[in-house]
């Protein structure tokens, strides 16, 4: 999967947000930035999307996303449970309609989580909340990468329908 193939479902997406008038803000970890990439390679994408944040380590978290170590407790990265927490707080902070999160295991190995490379967290927070663990049973990081981004942008759509 190459990023050019992110963009059929993020015009999509991109087309439902602008038709209802939504918003929308991004926390991702192992995509890197793709989720947010996808939705703004759309023309227009000004009207919806408010903002993004790469939440990468422990300081990212802190800085941008303001989860905090107290926060985090009975909870570990890599995990439905914290991709909800990113993306409510992303909705909040953002104000945004929507608040998308995906946090994961790239490759070429695991995390230190126990986690399997291929393995995501994705959530939404909005009108609809949802959240779903990803298994690509891959080790290639740059396709986990894509695939990562595709199934958020994919579950955006499904909430918007």
């Amino acid at each position: 999967m190459r990023f050019e193939d992110l963009l059929p479902i993020a015009t999509k997406a991109g087309a439902l947000l602008k038709s209802r008038g939504d918003t929308i803000a991004v926390s991702e970890s192992s995509t890197g930035g793709l989720i947010s990439a996808a939705l703004l390679s759309v023309p227009g994408a000004s009207s919806y999307f408010l903002g993004g944040a790469v939440v990468y380590t422990r300081i990212a978290r802190n800085q941008l996303m303001q989860i905090h170590d107290q926060n985090m407790a009975g909870m570990r990265s890599a995990s439905e449970p914290y991709a909800q927490l990113l993306a409510a707080q992303a909705r909040a902070r953002f104000e945004a309609t929507w608040g998308l999160a995906e946090t994961g295991a790239t490759g070429p190995t695991g995390n230190r989580y126990g986690d399997a490379p291929g393995h995501s967290c994705i959530a939404i927070a909005g009108p609809i909340e949802g959240v779903l663990t990803l298994e690509t049973g891959r080790a290639i990081r740059h396709a986990n990468m894509c695939a990562f981004a595709q199934r958020a942008l994919e579950l955006l759509v499904q909430a918007l329908d």
